[in-house]
């Protein structure tokens, strides 16, 4: 596989890997309890509790990139059996057939057939090519129907952060244009599932996964760490980058049943306060993203927070619990509530949703990205390395080179001059202080010269 290929399978490797272990990082589990779930997930996954609990153990040592496999540095990859191609068909009709067969079952049923001998295929190498024909236990659980039909019930979880709930309003003719025309805009916001107040939201120009992963990484510098993020399954939600930095950070995404909007009801709720916003805005005829968020941040802060929220009240009274006549307001349980928040480092959250790419440097030593150039140096004209950057601000990329320490590259300023002194690629070595070449050829003159000398000589011994 090329470079790019094994990254994206050693981070999607890892990314499976924390969704199977999710239950196991509740680290209010007694012993016995964990060894319960791991149990049960064994079953499910047809994975052994050993594995399960070395997954476990990796990620809360090393975290994320504790789940990765390990880069090979032998070079060659480990050799499969000639008719692999075949036998790579057969396991692919095999699932097709049965779309629950695990591995382990594919490949007992293929060394039963005689199709492929006793240990030739190895689990971990079968269920990768499975994976890249998209049947992998992940993928298809996309595609099944859930067996049992369930009911839609209320939930609210005890104490904030625990859960929030993320989702996308449509803002049709928010914003007028200089020409008159009405121009529609996206609300994209995080709503935390027990105090309903509003962890970030923020209206933009398109409603694509960089606006959802902005949401998400503001979310978390403000207000600190959420357990889980309970979403749709749109495309914004379910993109590998955000499921990617979410998994960095320690935070599971879960999403909805296809076309179960009620199971989202804290937030499809709060949507219809938007509306209300949304018909106030509309008179003001705002032009502009900017002016739309600044009157919309004042109305989440002055008004939305401030109000007693209904579903608050519901919720202390389900449990018999007296609620004050003016009931509670979002603002005033998020801030009673007792459980602490996790605020993470901002260059770890930042770097959590960065996004990645491969470039290769041009002949003048610059990167290409959204159709900018960016200084990388001479140094490593011709080199592919690894640029991180954020979707929303390009003012600089960060270049991570392949043998040496990353650095930020900024866009290139055209000056009236070229450059006084040009670096040396570093595929090319400094000046030498002598040719190598040269003096190899008068080594070997040296040697002719002395060989022919004691030619000479033993033949005037002769003549004597």
């Amino acid at each position: 596989m090329k470079i790019k290929e094994v990254t994206d399978w050693r981070e999607n490797t890892a990314l499976s890997r924390f969704q199977i272990i999710q239950p196991l990082l509740d680290q209010t589990l007694d012993k016995a309890k964990r060894v319960e779930i791991r149990k049960k997930l064994a079953e499910d996954h047809d994975i052994s509790e050993k594995t399960l609990k070395r997954w476990e153990d990796a990620f809360f040592q090393s975290g994320f990139s504790g789940l990765k496999p390990a880069e090979r540095t032998g070079g060659q990859s480990s050799k499969l059996p000639d008719n692999f191609p075949e036998l790579l068909a057969e396991a692919i009709q095999l699932k097709r057939e049965v779309t629950s067969r695990s591995v382990s079952q594919i490949i007992f049923i293929l060394e039963g057939e005689g199709k492929a001998a006793p240990g030739a295929l190895k689990r971990s190498t079968l269920q990768r090519y499975l994976f890249d024909a998209g049947l992998g236990e992940r993928q298809l659980k996309m595609y099944r129907q859930d067996e049992q039909s369930t009911m839609t019930r209320r939930f609210c979880k005890p104490h904030r952060m625990i859960l929030v709930q993320a989702d996308i309003k449509y803002g049709v003719g928010v914003i007028v244009t200089k020409n008159g025309k009405k121009k529609t805009v996206y609300l994209s916001s995080i709503i935390d599932d027990h105090s309903r107040y509003i962890l970030w939201s923020e209206w933009y120009e398109s409603q694509d996964e960089y606006c959802v992963e902005d949401v998400f990484r503001k979310a978390i510098l403000r207000n600190g760490k959420f357990d889980k993020a309970y979403t749709d399954n749109g495309s914004q939600y379910i993109s590998n980058q955000l499921n990617m930095s979410c998994a960095m950070l320690g935070i599971t995404l879960k999403r909805a049943r296809i076309r179960s909007g009620k199971s989202k009801g804290k937030i499809e709720k709060f949507h219809q306060v938007v509306d209300t916003f949304i018909a106030e805005v509309k008179l003001k005829k705002v032009m502009d993203i900017a002016e739309l968020n600044r009157l919309w941040r004042i109305f989440l802060d002055e008004y939305y927070h401030k109000k007693p929220h209904d579903g608050i009240k519901e919720y202390y009274e389900s449990k018999g619990i007296t609620v004050p006549d003016k009931g509670i307001t979002p603002e005033q349980e998020w801030n009673r509530d007792s459980r602490a928040l996790v605020f993470l480092d901002s260059k770890k959250v930042g770097e959590a949703f960065l996004h990645h790419e491969t470039r290769y440097v041009d002949k003048g030593g610059l990167i290409s990205y959204k159709g900018r150039k960016y200084e990388a140096g001479a140094q490593l004209i011709g080199a592919q390395v690894t640029i991180a950057f954020d979707p929303m601000d390009d003012r600089t990329i960060t270049v991570y080179p392949k043998d040496s320490a990353p650095f930020t590259a900024r866009p290139v300023q055209m000056s009236e001059y070229c450059a006084k002194d040009i670096p040396v690629p570093n595929a090319i070595a400094q000046e030498p202080v002598t040719s190598r070449f040269l003096d190899v050829l008068e080594k070997k003159h040296k040697d002719s010269q002395k060989k022919l000398a004691d030619a000479i000589s033993y033949s005037d011994y002769g003549k004597e």
